[in-house]
């Protein structure tokens, strides 16, 4: 396959968030020997997963204003072209936009839908470096 982080429709990333990241760490890394990392110069404490020394995800502290209102859970990227183009067809095919396209500063642009089902996934357009 070709680069995840470039290839529309691909999964490339996957994301903890959870109200205990010191305890995640230390569970996921004793149970799949993930190394892992803190990002450095990010808005907000960001802990890198690496798995045979490539980076594949992350974990993160549930946002304050979701605290209490959604259990810690796993999240799924998929990347594709244009979020705005995508998200713009959400809403005729049954789906629901959940997060509106954000941008994360040095890093892409994402979203968060539900799918007809109640099934949620966020999609990115990665910014690549140059």
């Amino acid at each position: 396959m070709n680069n995840p982080f470039e290839t529309h429709g691909a999964f490339s990333w996957t994301e903890l968030m959870t109200t205990d990241v010191p305890a995640a760490r230390k569970f996921y890394g004793q149970l799949l020997g993930w190394k892992l990392r803190d990002m450095e110069g990010g808005p907000m404490p960001y802990t890198i997963v690496n798995a045979a020394d490539q980076d594949i995800g992350g974990i993160m502290a549930t946002p304050p204003e979701v605290q209490g209102k959604m259990p810690a859970a796993w999240g799924t990227y998929v990347t594709v072209k244009d979020v705005d183009a995508v998200l713009a067809k959400v809403p005729a095919l049954g789906g629901r936009v959940i997060v509106a396209a954000k941008d994360l500063p040095g890093v892409g642009r994402m979203a968060v839908i539900m799918d007809p089902q109640g099934a949620t996934i966020s999609f990115i357009t990665y910014k690549m470096r140059t």
